[in-house]
């Protein structure tokens, strides 16, 4: 137990044979149950767990997927068998090592204090990331977090990438876990529904650890497009959701007619540029409609995400 609550771990694993007992060897007393999810492998994971479990681990349940379903999957998988085991904070370890059993007790304490219903992990603000994270994953992973500040109205969290977390029982209650994404974008498809039912999430500051024997079959460039569409949905999925059934508020048409303003003077602009090349001359009074409708929109756009910061301010 921790503060109280009892814990439950959800440790997804897909090919994690050289790894998982590491992980399972490291895990803090303070845990009361762990979950491992093994997501069909097809290497000697579930050996390894088994063995694991029947000499050593009196906390460990396995549950394997028949079929490979994805790590966001794997992971409401086990979710909900710490539900039915009556957990009530959950975090989440995954089997490849790439999380510090020792900082555990940080993601779990916002969560466990009732000063947040989700916390995760941010290795971004430990001033070692440019140098520990290879630097594909780290601009990717910028990138994404952009959007998802946008996508998700958590403007304070960063690192949305990262799998590190905990959520208490009442919030995994609260969403349904079989709508959840089931691959790589699940922790940012995790926050827009968070959101929307104004859930306060804590970033946690943690420390990045790579070479340590993990092997990830996430590609970065087919990933960030994948999950970038998924954010786009998110967006509107959080807006007609959040400020238009639940609630209402302006900035949906802040949003709204920021995006069509923007959208109307791009392909206004694109074809004056195409008139230009093509024909030598343009009218200066479309010019100035362009810049005119571009800025327009914009500035709307800019308005509408402060509005949106400021209603979010306080789930933080």
């Amino acid at each position: 137990m921790f503060k109280g609550c009892r814990v439950g771990v959800v440790v997804p694993a897909y090919n994690e044979e050289r790894q998982i007992e590491s992980v399972l060897a490291t895990m803090p007393e303070l845990v009361d149950r762990i979950f491992v999810v093994d997501d069909c492998s097809a290497d000697k994971t579930s050996q390894v767990i088994k063995h694991w479990a029947r000499h050593r681990g009196h906390r460990v349940q396995l549950i394997r997927h028949e079929t490979r379903g994805g790590v966001g999957k794997a992971i409401t998988t086990g979710y909900k068998a710490a539900l039915e085991a009556e957990m009530e904070v959950v975090a989440v370890m995954a089997g490849d090592g790439q999380m510090d059993p020792k900082e555990l007790p940080q993601i779990l304490e916002p969560v466990a204090d009732g000063k947040a219903d989700y916390s995760k992990g941010n290795r971004l603000t430990s001033g070692v990331a440019w140098e520990k994270t290879p630097r594909i994953r780290y601009l990717g992973n910028a990138f994404l977090s952009l959007l998802t500040k946008i996508a998700s109205g958590y403007w304070h969290v960063a690192d949305t990438q990262s799998g590190y977390t905990a959520i208490s029982a009442d919030a995994l209650r609260a969403i349904n876990l079989d709508d959840v994404y089931p691959s790589y974008g699940y922790p940012n498809d995790m926050l827009v529904r968070l959101n929307v039912r104004n859930f306060r999430v804590a970033d946690v500051h943690i420390t990045p650890r790579y070479g340590i024997g993990e092997r990830s079959s996430m590609k970065v460039w087919k990933v960030i497009p994948t999950v970038s569409f998924l954010l786009l949905r998110g967006f509107f999925y959080r807006m007609f959701e959040k400020y238009v059934i639940r609630d209402f508020h302006p900035l949906v048409f802040f949003y709204a007619l920021g995006f069509l303003l923007t959208l109307i003077g791009f392909i206004l602009g694109v074809v004056e540029t195409i008139a230009k090349i093509t024909h030598g001359d343009i009218a200066i009074a479309t010019v100035v409609l362009v810049a005119l409708l571009t800025i327009s929109g914009l500035q709307l756009l800019l308005f509408a995400m402060w509005f949106d910061m400021e209603y979010n301010k306080e789930l933080r």
